[in-house]
C-alpha cells in the first residue's frame, strides 16, 4: 500500500465530545466521538481541526490516551501555536484525524511489567493501564517537573503500584537516576520495562538497561509532519546504522536497537 493509500484508509472525519482543563492548567484532555479500532497502547494519532487554515498548516501528533466504547481520549500539554490553538475547540467541532499509527508497546500481561514515564511520556500509559487485565503485574516510576495535579497521577496511583519524582534541579535528576538503577535491576531477571518520554529521560534508561541486560521498550518523542512515512522527517538511526521512521517503525523500539 502506497503513503497516499494508507492516508485514506487511515483517515477519520471526528467530532469533539468536550475539552477540560486538568485544574485549570495548560494540560488538557481531549474527548473525541470513539473510532470502530482496535488499537494498542503506544500507537498515536495525527489531528488537525477542520477549522485551521494555512496556520498552523501541518496537523499535531498525539499519543492516544485511551479508548473505548465511549470515547477516544487525548491528553496533552499546551507547547506551542498549534497546541495553544486546540484550547479554543468546543463541543461539536470537526477534526480531521489519522490513525492509529505506528508501532505501539509489546507485553504479556502476566510478565511483571515496569513503566518508566518522563512527563507526557505517561499518556501512552493511562489506556494500558486502565484496561489491563492483572494490574498487579504493573509499577510505574513518574519523573515529572510540573506539580502531580497536573497529570492524571491520582487515577493511576489507585490502580497500580506508584512512585513519582519531581526533577527541578540537578540533585532529583540524580535521584531519578537512582531510583532507576534499583528498580531497573530488579525487573532485569525476569520482567519487562517499558518506557517513554523526552529523549534525556530515554537516555538515561537506555543506558541502565544495556548495562543490567533488561528487556525493555522504549517510544520515541520527535517531531512528525505526516504519520504515514511520506515525508521522511522523522528519521531514527539503529545502532547498526540503519535508518528507520519513528511514525512507521515505531514510535516504540527495542532498546538495544535505537540510537535515542
Amino acid at each position: 500500500m502506497t503513503a497516499e493509500e494508507q492516508s485514506v484508509a487511515l483517515y477519520h472525519d471526528m467530532r469533539v465530545q468536550e475539552l477540560v482543563s486538568l485544574d485549570g492548567s495548560e494540560f488538557y484532555w481531549l474527548r473525541l466521538s470513539p473510532p470502530n479500532w482496535v488499537w494498542t497502547p503506544g500507537q498515536f494519532i495525527m489531528l488537525r481541526p477542520q477549522a485551521w487554515t494555512a496556520d498552523p498548516f501541518l496537523p499535531r501528533p498525539m499519543s492516544i490516551a485511551d479508548l473505548n466504547e465511549h470515547a477516544l481520549s487525548l491528553f496533552w500539554q499546551v507547547v506551542g501555536k498549534g497546541t495553544r490553538k486546540m484550547t479554543q475547540l468546543r463541543p461539536g467541532d470537526r477534526i480531521r484525524l489519522w490513525g492509529p499509527l505506528g508501532r505501539g508497546f509489546n507485553y504479556d500481561p502476566d510478565m511483571p511489567t515496569l513503566l518508566l514515564a518522563g512527563g507526557m511520556g505517561i499518556v501512552p500509559f493511562i489506556g494500558m493501564i486502565r484496561h489491563h487485565p492483572r494490574p498487579e503485574n504493573l509499577e510505574l516510576i513518574f519523573g515529572h517537573r510540573y506539580d502531580l495535579d497536573s497529570y492524571p497521577y491520582a487515577e493511576i496511583a489507585d490502580k497500580v503500584l506508584t512512585w513519582s519524582l519531581q526533577d527541578t534541579c540537578q540533585a532529583d535528576l540524580e535521584k531519578l537516576g537512582r531510583a532507576l538503577q534499583v528498580k531497573i535491576e530488579g525487573y532485569s531477571p525476569d520482567g519487562r520495562i517499558l518506557a517513554c518520554g523526552p529523549a534525556p529521560f530515554l537516555r538515561m534508561v537506555q543506558e541502565i538497561v544495556l548495562d543490567k541486560r533488561a528487556r525493555a521498550q522504549l517510544s520515541l518523542e520527535t517531531h512528525m509532519a505526516c504519520g504515514i512515512g511520506a515525508c521522511l522527517g522523522c528519521a531514527a538511526t539503529t545502532r547498526d546504522g540503519r535508518t528507520l521512521q519513528v511514525c512507521q517503525d515505531g514510535p516504540v523500539f527495542e532498546a538495544e536497537n535505537i540510537v535515542v
